[in-house]
């Protein structure tokens, strides 16, 4: 627990720091870097950016693997655990070389079918749904793999269709890893820099790309000001979502 609040305290710290270099100890503190972190219109662009990628490939990741971790729970398809082990390998693989393959892939794809693939939203969103497919999948088969089957079967033999049992049953019982799984997608997502830095646009950046260019050039506490700020995106998600479903009920 130490070492990993450590590093969230000393950039919550650095981006207090009144002098422009940062040096310890500090010449006084300010909220300055904040309202300098919000005003830079690349930091913007990025976390707006952000957002939506990480919102969009979200959502269609949940709907992707919601019927792949019910076949797979229900043992419904064969070879179910090496399948299960085939989607959980983005989560295996660096995520510099997920990235390097995937801009590799979408090049083969652009000379083969014309369509733009690097540089593009698409792209990019595709590139982020692969690497929350295994943290859905996991936290969806956790919770199903702990469902009653005698509850569906129940629901079954009362007449409900499959449609119905799956809505009214199945669902409801695995709420919290639905949940679960679209927190820890979005915060991938979010947060993600490697695949991006492969898959986005000259002149497109996220968050994490454009705090990572502004380093290249300067070095002062907005740029701490910008990841505490990201910091808190993600509480306030993880807040909001204990509201809802405990994280007790979640891990």
């Amino acid at each position: 627990m130490l070492l990993t609040l450590v590093p969230v305290v000393l950039v919550t710290w650095l981006s207090l720091f009144a002098n422009e270099v940062p040096t310890v100890p500090p010449s006084g503190y300010t909220l300055k870097w904040y309202a300098a972190s919000l005003a830079n219109q690349q930091f913007l662009t990025g976390f707006s950016i952000s957002i939506q990628v990480a919102v969009i490939a979200t959502a269609i990741g949940l709907v992707l693997t919601i019927p792949a971790a019910i076949a797979l729970a229900k043992r419904a398809i064969p070879y179910s655990d090496w399948m299960v082990q085939f989607l959980m390998g983005p989560m295996i693989v660096p995520a510099i070389v997920l990235g390097a393959g995937l801009y590799v892939t979408f090049i083969q794809l652009e000379i083969a079918f014309d369509l733009p693939f690097v540089g593009s939203v698409p792209g990019l969103v595709l590139g982020h749904i692969l690497i929350t497919i295994p943290w859905s999948l996991r936290l969806l088969l956790a919770n199903l793999n702990g469902v009653n089957q005698s509850i569906e079967d129940a629901a079954e033999s009362l007449g409900a269709r499959p449609f119905t049992v799956l809505t009214k049953v199945t669902l409801p019982l695995v709420w919290p890893g639905l949940v679960a799984g679209a927190l820890f997608s979005f915060v991938v997502s979010f947060s993600n820099l490697e695949i991006s830095l492969f898959l986005v646009a000259p002149g497109q950046t996220t968050l994490p790309i454009a705090i990572l260019q502004y380093l290249q050039w300067k070095l002062d506490p907005s740029v701490a000001a910008a990841s505490v700020l990201q910091i808190a995106v993600i509480t306030i998600g993880v807040l909001m979502t204990d509201r809802f479903v405990p994280l007790t009920k979640v891990v």
